[in-house]
């Protein structure tokens, strides 16, 4: 028998190549979009956990500043002075609770951050399909 003839509406093997580049352009950009928009995602989780360590950072060097005068106060006991060392040592211990706290929630923060794992997932995917 003799083979059937080629029809116009049969894909060549030139359509079919440039189909295949379409379709492996169009996969490689939805894979750009999916890496950057959870990228966006863990840049923006980091920075707040990154803002809170800064300011457990300062309110730390708060601590330091006060817990000095603290010490200055204690050491120069005048007798009277009794309240307010007492007071300087009440807001040295509010800003140390404060400055862990926010310490805490920061590196929790931090923590929590992931990589893009569903666009490194999809990418090793796509190179599996790629390769057979």
């Amino acid at each position: 028998m003799a083979p059937a003839p080629v029809k116009d509406s049969d894909p060549t093997i030139g359509r079919l190549i440039a189909d295949a580049t379409a379709d492996i352009s169009t996969l490689v950009s939805k894979e750009i979009q999916l890496v950057k928009s959870e990228l966006k995602v863990s840049v923006k989780t980091s920075g707040i956990g990154i803002a809170l360590v800064c300011a457990a950072a300062f309110l730390m060097l708060m601590f330091l500043i006060l817990a000095s005068i603290t010490a200055a106060y204690l050491i120069h006991w005048g007798g009277s002075g009794l309240a307010l060392h007492w007071g300087f040592g009440i807001v040295t211990l509010f800003y140390l609770v404060l400055g862990g706290l926010l310490a805490l929630i920061g590196i929790k923060k931090i923590k929590k951050t992931k990589g893009p794992q569903r666009s490194i997932a999809q990418a090793k995917a796509t190179t599996a399909l790629l390769k057979r």
